[in-house]
């Protein structure tokens, strides 16, 4: 069974006198049991990791952190036994150490200076498997924290790692965590939520609008793969091909919009932008 680890896990954690927790993140498949836990949980026992930071205007849309009753909690049994949703990852505490460890990890969270500031998506489980693949032993404890330990889907199997020396730890000034080259399917990923949630935060309406005729995620995979097609690799080459796509009828893009032999990359998106320019009057100015 799938849960067998975990809960083998837990089962120890909690012998050792730890406290058991769970971060889920909040994308549509975690949604239900993200409620029940809302609902089956006392307001000290679950935070929001977004809120009360810089990506606080996404907070309904991050992690939350969930205390569990129990090794045996049956509230995450559909969570364990679906893994492969990448819906996030188990960790252990000291009683009372929340807060340390919530601002373990927002202190973590903005990757960047701005204005090219991302968010660190501490909370996937592809990330963290990945870290602590990677990462050297020494910097595992600056790594994970208050937590003495981690559960996590790696792949195809459950994996847990123990924090050498749990504690508190400042955020270095060149986290080797962030040296760590990511995957193609990292780097897909990171482009595809960094774009969910500019459109979430600069065209919240639009994008609602586009919700209700087709799934919001399938569109947004299907323009960042039509800007790679096109080789727009910049953020504004990126940005422009959204906004412009949610403002065409049906959502989808006109003919003169295709590239035209021998046009290289940059020079389809000039004459795209001066075509839309000119449509909206601004050519010239």
């Amino acid at each position: 069974m799938n849960d067998a680890f975990p809960r083998r896990w837990m089962s120890a954690q909690f012998a050792s006198g730890h406290g058991l927790y769970l971060l889920l993140d909040s994308q549509l498949p975690q949604r239900k049991i993200r409620q029940l836990l809302l609902q089956t949980s006392d307001f000290e026992h679950y935070r929001i990791l977004y809120q009360d930071t810089h990506a606080a205007q996404l907070a309904d849309n991050g992690p939350f952190v969930f205390a569990l009753d129990r090794h045996d909690d049956k509230r995450i049994a559909p969570l364990l036994a679906s893994p492969e949703d990448n819906w996030g990852w188990l960790f252990s505490l000291p009683q009372a150490c929340l807060p340390a460890w919530v601002e373990h990890w927002q202190q973590r969270l903005i990757v960047g200076a701005a204005p090219h500031q991302a968010l660190y998506r501490f909370h996937d489980n592809r990330v963290l498997a990945r870290t602590l693949a990677h990462l050297p032993a020494e910097a595992i404890a600056a790594y994970l924290g208050p937590a003495p330990s981690v559960c996590y889907w790696e792949g195809t199997q459950w994996q847990s790692t123990d924090n050498p020396a749990p504690g508190h730890y400042p955020l270095p000034d060149a986290p080797l965590w962030l040296q760590i080259p990511e995957t193609p399917e990292q780097t897909r990923c990171i482009r595809r939520l960094n774009a969910h949630r500019y459109l979430l935060t600069e065209h919240e309406q639009a994008y609602a609008n586009l919700a209700r005729t087709q799934p919001p995620q399938t569109w947004l995979s299907e323009r960042i793969a039509q800007a790679d097609d096109w080789g727009w690799q910049t953020p504004q080459q990126l940005e422009f091909l959204l906004t412009q796509s949610l403002r065409a009828p049906a959502h989808d893009l006109e003919a003169q919009w295709q590239v035209r032999p021998g046009e290289t990359p940059q020079e389809h998106f000039e004459r795209v932008l001066w075509g839309v320019k000119a449509a909206d009057g601004e050519a010239g100015l």
